[in-house]
């Protein structure tokens, strides 16, 4: 195994949750993806969502809809077919949408709860942050339930009536829709403008070296495989791959670069990263 990889893994073994040790194991080890169903039950709530820490930044028990895009996040990844999650977490959506479908990422319940300080009230407005992350998360699931249908209708009379958003989040979560949308054609008619947009951010990180947090093109395009690739140049691509390489510590994990709600969080949300950084260097050949 590479010499990277090994310390990575090294890493997650001894620092990472289960969740993200099995998901390491199903994409360098052919690990079974029943073992990443089986660690996010542990995070279940009894209405069919999601809760308990699952986004470390938020330590709240209760479900919340950015804990079922991580859970369906880690599903998707994990090629698993676990109906009776996806089901429940649909069903759960569903019963906390506005009317026309859409869901914030987070309610005032994690007030209650150690929360990193960016966690606040802009959190509880339902937007395309979250509910276009998750319909692009069903549609990659193969998926059907009605929320699906009527949160994809409200992202779509988002995208044709509402102005361009400007935060980053918001443009990335449209991108995911765009990608795995069946609609191609009317897809394609909107990535452009929005392509365009999103680089032209404060928070998105055309130059390596940009300090603080951001979005980068390897956020945009994780594999060559992407259809935003073409967005960003050879250049911009290989400064951005060297510059994720170089950023492994000692102790074979990836930094992050904000304050979570304390060291257990860090813990996780590093865990989080170091896979998210192999699987993007392994997809661009950078990894034995």
């Amino acid at each position: 195994m590479d010499a990277q990889l090994a310390a990575a893994e090294h890493f997650i073994d001894a620092h990472a949750r289960p969740l993200e040790r099995h998901l390491f194991a199903a994409r360098f080890h052919n690990g079974p993806a029943t073992a990443v169903v089986d660690a996010l039950r542990v995070y279940r709530n009894p209405d069919g969502g999601f809760g308990h820490g699952l986004e470390p930044d938020t330590r709240c028990p209760d479900s919340l809809p950015i804990y079922a895009e991580v859970a369906l996040g880690a599903l998707a990844d994990a090629g698993a077919d676990a109906p009776e999650l996806v089901e429940g977490a649909c069903d759960y959506l569903a019963g906390v949408s506005d009317g026309n479908g859409a869901v914030p990422l987070a309610f005032p319940v994690i007030e209650a709860h150690p929360r990193a300080e960016h966690w606040s009230e802009w959190t509880y407005r339902p937007d395309v942050n979250p509910t276009a992350g998750l319909v692009s998360l069903l549609y990659r699931l193969g998926a059907e339930h009605p929320w699906r249908e009527t949160a994809a209708g409200y992202c779509w009379r988002y995208l044709e009536s509402e102005p361009t958003p400007d935060g980053v989040h918001s443009l990335w979560e449209l991108l995911h829709f765009l990608e795995h949308v069946p609609d191609r054609e009317r897809a394609e008619r909107h990535a452009p403008a929005l392509l365009a947009h999103l680089v032209a951010q404060d928070m998105f990180h055309a130059d390596a070296d940009a300090p603080g947090y951001g979005l980068t093109p390897l956020h945009i395009a994780p594999t060559p495989e992407s259809p935003w690739r073409t967005a960003f140049t050879e250049a911009q691509i290989d400064a951005h791959l060297d510059h994720l390489s170089d950023g492994q510590e000692p102790d074979g994990g990836w930094p992050i670069t904000w304050t979570p709600p304390g060291e257990e969080a860090l813990a996780e949300w590093r865990g989080v990263v170091t896979l998210e950084a192999v699987r993007t260097l392994a997809a661009y050949g950078r990894l034995g």
